[in-house]
């Protein structure tokens, strides 16, 4: 019901609606377009450029689908649309860990330690950091498609219904490819550890 007067809110051009809506959702489309794209000033431009779509094409939207749901299908357009612009222009979309924002794999749903907090096992926590690290630079060498489908589906859990109305593919498709983006994924993250 929230989502319903949300989105009436929107279609009347109430600026209050428009900034509940990006702070509802900023967090995941940029954590979204991050993964995708592998590079902060570009996933600040294609998630600021989300919402100023949604703003845009609010009146066409019919409802079929969540709203936040209808957001990620234009997140991942842009980010396909600059992934090809910058593949013309020759543009290494990774960049170095140290360049990424504080905060910018953190997500609403995230259950990490809060600031002043005991660590239980500190030595299990650098591990796991290691880990998470060597999985965000495997999934900067996938091809964007792999790297999309895992990042929607493995990373923001969603749905295989939600990942097919998002990304606009056969269910049977992103299973095969989620299963091959798994597969790459796995290789990638067994060469750096290799190479370590």
């Amino acid at each position: 019901m929230d989502e319903e007067r949300l989105i009436r809110r929107l279609k009347q051009r109430d600026d209050a609606a428009f900034g509940e809506l990006v702070l509802r959702y900023q967090g995941s489309i940029y954590n979204l377009c991050y993964r995708v794209l592998g590079n902060a000033a570009e996933a600040e431009d294609v998630a600021q450029d989300v919402f100023v779509n949604c703003l845009r094409g609010i009146h066409s939207f019919r409802g079929d689908a969540a709203l936040g749901t209808w957001l990620y299908r234009i997140a991942v357009n842009l980010c396909r649309n600059r992934l090809k612009y910058l593949g013309r222009r020759q543009y290494n979309s990774t960049q170095a860990l140290d360049d990424v924002p504080e905060g910018a794999f953190a997500s609403g749903r995230s259950t990490g330690v809060v600031m002043g907090e005991a660590i239980a096992d500190p030595d299990r926590a650098l591990e796991g950091q290691r880990a998470e690290t060597s999985v965000r630079e495997a999934l900067a060498t996938l091809e964007p498609e792999f790297r999309e489908l895992l990042v929607l589906r493995d990373v923001e859990g969603m749905s295989y219904a939600d990942v097919v109305r998002v990304t606009g593919l056969a269910e049977g498709t992103v299973k095969s490819r989620l299963h091959r983006a798994r597969a790459a994924l796995r290789r990638a993250f067994e060469a750096l550890e290799t190479s370590r």
